[in-house]
């Protein structure tokens, strides 16, 4: 589905956290670009935070979800349980739908 420029994801969706080479205020950490999860839930319509940073209040809201990775994707020397994994907030404008699960990056 999607809204006036968004794409719409449903729960449980592979997505790939893209790395969109934004300078400045950003919300997306380093370490979680470019690799995939799963919307774990979808969290509402904001104003874009990367934005309203440098003043520009009043912009079209756009969708938020909560992305779970699994910790062994993030860190190759990972040595917790295969299970555990980190949850995190992510504006739709940096996730693209993936159509199966591929090896991380």
């Amino acid at each position: 589905m999607q809204t006036r420029n968004h794409r719409i994801f449903t729960t449980g969706e592979i997505v790939r956290i893209r790395d969109i080479g934004k300078a400045g205020h950003v919300r997306t950490p380093q370490y979680v670009r470019n690799k995939v999860g799963f919307i774990d839930s979808y969290v509402g319509l904001f104003e874009n935070p990367e934005e309203r940073a440098y003043g520009h209040i009043g912009c079209e809201p756009i969708p938020l979800y909560r992305v779970r990775l699994k910790q062994n994707d993030l860190w190759p020397d990972y040595v917790g349980s295969d299970c555990d994994t980190l949850v995190l907030e992510i504006y739709d404008h940096w996730l693209e739908a993936v159509n199966s699960i591929e090896e991380p990056q």
